[in-house]
């Protein structure tokens, strides 16, 4: 979906330096100093615009999150919700997942959410996806021993390879919904790309994953 441009995004996320993490490498292995209660690190990548992981900060107090969003201009949306509601767990990054190593020590994250990823549905494409061998080797770098990765789409291509991308990897298939929101799973919080295409009749698909 084509995001409109806000030039006045970066000005407005370098205000609020409480919330939005300039310069992150800084912080590597010293993540639990950032927050007001040392307690789990959770991570989304590719967080949009905040809908999610704002919800699971309020809903899990015991843990704190970081989003990561390359986008300034959607980022920034997460900014305000979190300004309006002042949510103390919870901190953003403005930065490229392929960077996630310089920014995080080994076993420093308890989980990653990877949430309606962009699907890159050509198949030259595939390296660009973010459950991609490339990018599950640096997200087992930065994750604790036998750490989870919990993934939703609509895609149902997108699901497929990722359900092999994570089996040739050698993980552990936890749980697979082909139909989340007709589902017995509980606590699901949506984001607003969820919302839209389960509004469509798009069924969501879910799974956890955990390196062993």
């Amino acid at each position: 979906m084509r995001q409109r441009n806000k030039p006045w995004a970066k000005e407005k996320l370098a205000d609020y330096p409480q919330y939005v993490i300039a310069s992150p490498d800084r912080f590597k292995g010293k993540w639990h100093d950032v927050f007001e209660k040392k307690q789990p690190l959770h991570i989304e990548i590719g967080t949009g615009k905040g809908r999610f992981l704002t919800g699971m900060a309020k809903a899990n107090p015991d843990i704190n999150y970081i989003a990561i969003e390359l986008q300034d201009s959607i980022i920034v949306t997460a900014l305000e919700k979190i300004i309006e509601e002042e949510i103390p767990n919870i901190k953003l990054m403005n930065v490229n997942a392929e960077e996630l190593r310089e920014f995080f020590e080994k076993g420093e994250v308890d989980r990653i959410y990877l949430n309606f990823s962009d699907p890159w549905p050509k198949t030259r494409h595939a390296k660009r996806r973010l459950t991609f061998k490339h990018f599950l080797n640096i997200y087992e770098d930065i994750l604790i021993d036998n750490g989870e990765i919990h993934f939703k789409t609509d895609n149902q291509g997108l699901f497929e390879f990722s359900l092999m991308s994570f089996s040739e990897y050698g993980m552990l298939l936890k749980y697979v919904s082909l139909d989340l929101h007709n589902s017995d799973f509980e606590g699901n919080i949506m984001t607003e790309y969820e919302e839209k295409f389960s509004n469509k009749g798009n069924r969501i698909y879910r799974c956890e994953v955990q390196f062993i």
